[in-house]
């Protein structure tokens, strides 16, 4: 009795599968696709594809709420170059000093809290064309990357030794107390 009605469902829906994909290509039910980009550019991902999707575009759906490309006309380079001059202190991790998603990266985060300057990030697991670039600006291969006033540092391990030595609190007294007049004012 159960191999009936086993039967009868595969059966009945094999029809079902065949009328419905019959349909799906002889009508008019083509849609048009938009991209929509990450935001830095639709860079390759891990498989080499862009990490740009496809969305359906819906013809009932209002022109203020259609899916644009939301792609930057900079290139990482010049990303990275502008990360590194505009703050004083920018940290490349996987994932964010909220969040971070590796020991090495919260070890670095962790210490240059200690310090209250304020920290800029960018997740390198976000967009491997992204690390590439900041492997290759720093010329230095593994992560986290600090920055500190515009020139590279290294990673956790070097920012721990500068911390034990007093070095770290040196290089960062200025930025902690420009964040404090800015922070006061």
């Amino acid at each position: 009795m159960a191999r009936l009605v086993s039967t009868a469902l595969v059966r009945g829906l094999m029809r079902s599968s065949r009328a419905s994909s019959a349909a799906a290509v002889s009508g008019p039910a083509i849609q048009k696709f938009m991209n929509y980009s990450s935001g830095l550019g639709g860079a390759p991902n891990a498989n080499g594809d862009s990490t740009t999707t496809r969305v359906a575009a819906d013809p009932d759906t209002h022109q203020d709420f259609q899916p644009t490309s939301k792609s930057s006309e900079m290139s990482f380079d010049d990303i990275v170059a502008q990360d590194v001059k505009e703050h004083p202190v920018v940290i490349y991790m996987k994932g964010y000093p909220e969040a971070p998603r590796c020991g090495f990266s919260a070890l670095a985060v962790k210490v240059l809290q200690q310090y209250g300057v304020p920290i800029s990030a960018r997740d390198i697991l976000s967009d491997l064309k992204l690390k590439e670039t900041v492997k290759a600006y720093s010329n230095w291969p593994t992560f986290p990357q600090i920055f500190i006033k515009g020139e590279f540092v290294g990673g956790s391990d070097i920012i721990l030794s500068m911390h034990q030595k007093g070095e770290l609190k040196d290089l960062l007294a200025d930025i902690a107390q420009k964040d404090e007049q800015n922070g006061s004012s």
